[in-house]
């Protein structure tokens, strides 16, 4: 019985991986070349790791500190 128990749990773990990955793909979504806050360049490397982002590691830094 314990076989049979195991087996759906792996497969129930299988499951929620393969939803998680989906759910973690981000949009297509476009980064943003000047920051929104402070209107300075964001660095490319950050524009291409970041998907979507929208403010320098400064700006972003203090929207967090923020919440």
């Amino acid at each position: 019985m314990a076989d049979v128990i195991d087996l759906a749990n792996d497969h129930a773990d299988y499951l929620l991986q393969l939803a998680l990955e989906r759910r973690q793909r981000p949009a297509s979504a476009v980064s943003a070349q000047f920051c929104e806050d402070c209107d300075e360049p964001i660095p490319l490397l950050r524009q291409q790791t970041i998907v979507g982002c929208e403010t320098c590691v400064s700006c972003q830094g203090l929207r967090e500190r923020r919440r």
